[in-house]
């Protein structure tokens, strides 16, 4: 085999790129898109135990309620409202707007904070009122 480099670009990889945390949130709006499918058959079961009996949702409440359960849900809720925050800031970009480098990582930056932020409002908001 020859050792001549070929001339043709490198192909576009996470080593060829500077880290951005415009790319960090575009890997985590699809890591959080793919974590709502397994936190969506978990609000199914909930609703089917609700619909099965007092047995069956009596189940379900106490694996809600157990200390696994409430960190469940909160990422649930976490991964929700990334998710749509994030989905928020691409429909912007579609829009044509908040397209420059600058606007779009302090967007990048305000999605994350945002979704911490609305969470444990969220969740505060849980556990004071509910």
């Amino acid at each position: 085999m020859s050792d001549v480099k070929s001339a043709r670009p490198l192909s576009p990889h996470l080593s060829i790129y500077k880290f951005r945390p415009t790319m960090a949130m575009s890997i985590v709006h699809r890591i959080t898109g793919g974590a709502l499918y397994v936190g969506t058959i978990l609000l199914v079961w909930w609703l089917v135990a609700a619909s099965s009996g007092p047995d069956a949702f009596s189940s379900a409440s106490w694996f809600f309620g157990s200390f696994l359960g409430q960190l469940i849900l909160f990422g649930y809720s976490w991964a929700l409202i990334h998710h749509m925050l994030g989905g928020i800031r691409h429909f912007a970009w579609d829009m044509g707007y908040a397209d420059s480098r600058e606007t779009s990582t302090k967007l990048a930056q305000a999605t994350l904070i945002g979704s911490i932020t609305l969470t444990v409002l969220l969740w505060l908001g849980i556990w004071i009122f509910g």
